[in-house]
């Protein structure tokens, strides 16, 4: 469960800006918020977030802020690749810090704040805290300059001193501690392994121009795990899509199959187009079709399946950010999808980009639920919550952005 996410100094992001998902009080739609299940007392969070903007306004570089860890966790760098970070160049003083990520979020039942700092040839800052009864409490701290690299490891980190050294040897300038520690340590010091497998399987990221690549994944994670198919069937067959039956032909044989510990990451590792009939009912009868004969609406439906699958099945407490969510899809698709993420009934969360002002509906999401990106006259861009203006809570927000109300419009030269 994300609490919130902050990003400064990376792409379009120049000061520190925070995507919260800590619901306003006393809002209506208690069907938008959910208790965190913790053992502190804290604010209940959203299970959807709208983030509107002008184009080139900072909405994709934020979904690709999110997404660094999981980047950084799915592909190791050799030693002479730079990481894939960018600073924001409209400002040299920055050139050569940090580009800075915090994430605040819940696993586990317990709070977690992760901060990372990277530029592009290392790690230069990374930091894990936990706050077991709300008490704050430093697992590990790692900071570089030019004296060089410096480890603080926190008193109750499990392991001891003789595994934190060696934790710390292994661990190259590119790589993160965290991931390091996890996989060259004992089953039996799960301390860092609940923060870590958020970011593996409950933090999933849906870049731009992605679906695409998502759909043969999908396809592929059907092959895996063949009693899945009827899902995709019932979610299309729910989504209007009149798919009866899908049918998988594949001379491979992947020693994946059936691995309930399978993720998202793998399976794009394992990727790869193979032959997919789908069968098509209608009153005058059925009709099969070839993969690549869909819609691009359809392909986009069957890539995002497989991570609608993954945070449902990921003990209901799952993310799920995703860039042009309304990408090739009917407004009423994306709306009906919304619905069925709100009464789902899990602890799932929903952050999603979007130029379609259809869903600024009042009586599908609340004013704390849309967020608009704008640039400022450096090119930054500046963040926040069409709840930081004044307005009633039954206002017609599409009505106020479209007046400017809220900013976060392109201004457009006319001649």
């Amino acid at each position: 469960m994300l609490i919130e996410f902050s990003v400064s100094n990376y792409r379009s992001f120049r000061d520190k800006q925070t995507l919260s998902m800590a619901a306003t009080p006393r809002l209506s739609k208690t069907r938008n918020t959910f208790t965190p299940s913790s053992a502190e007392k804290l604010p209940d969070l959203l299970k959807v977030a709208a983030i509107y903007g002008p184009n080139a306004s900072g909405k994709s570089s934020l979904v690709r802020a999110m997404g660094v860890v999981g980047r950084l966790l799915a592909t190791p760098k050799a030693s002479d690749e730079p990481l894939s970070v960018s600073p924001f160049r409209f400002d040299c003083t920055l050139k050569n810090a940090p580009s800075v990520f915090e994430y605040n979020f819940i696993q586990g039942g317990l709070r977690y704040r992760f901060v990372i700092g990277l530029t592009g040839q290392r790690i230069v800052q990374e930091q894990l805290v936990c706050y077991p009864k709300g008490k704050e409490t430093l697992l590990y701290d790692r900071q570089f300059d030019g004296e060089g690299e410096r480890y603080v490891f926190g008193k109750t980190l499990e392991g001891g001193k003789e595994v934190h050294c060696a934790w710390r040897r292994l661990t190259s300038p590119k790589m993160l501690f965290l991931a390091q520690a996890v996989t060259n340590s004992s089953e039996e010091l799960t301390q860092l392994r609940v923060p870590f497998g958020w970011f593996q399987t409950g933090l999933l990221v849906v870049e731009q121009n992605s679906m695409m690549e998502l759909s043969t994944a999908s396809i592929r994670f059907l092959q895996m795990v063949s009693n899945r198919t009827n899902d995709l069937r019932d979610f299309l067959k729910a989504l209007d899509i009149p798919v009866s039956a899908i049918e998988l032909n594949s001379d491979d044989v992947d020693t994946l199959h059936n691995n309930k510990k399978t993720t998202l990451k793998e399976i794009f590792a394992t990727a790869q187009k193979n032959k997919v009939t789908l069968t098509h009912s209608s009153q005058s009868g059925d009709a099969e079709f070839d993969f690549s004969e869909e819609s691009c609406g359809t392909k986009n439906l069957i890539g995002f399946w497989l991570p609608w699958f993954m945070i449902n099945q990921a003990g209901g407490s799952g993310v799920l950010c995703v860039d042009e969510l309304n990408s090739s899809l009917h407004p009423d698709i994306v709306t009906d999808l919304i619905d069925k993420h709100l009464d789902s009934g899990l602890d799932t969360q929903l952050i999603f980009t979007t130029h379609d002002t259809h869903l600024m509906n009042e009586k599908i999401l609340r004013r704390d639920q849309f967020w608009i990106t704008e640039r400022d006259v450096n090119c930054a861009t500046c963040l926040f919550s069409v709840h930081d203006f004044e307005g009633r809570e039954s206002e017609d927000v599409e009505k106020r952005y479209f007046e400017g109300r809220y900013r976060g419009l392109p201004l457009i030269r006319q001649g």
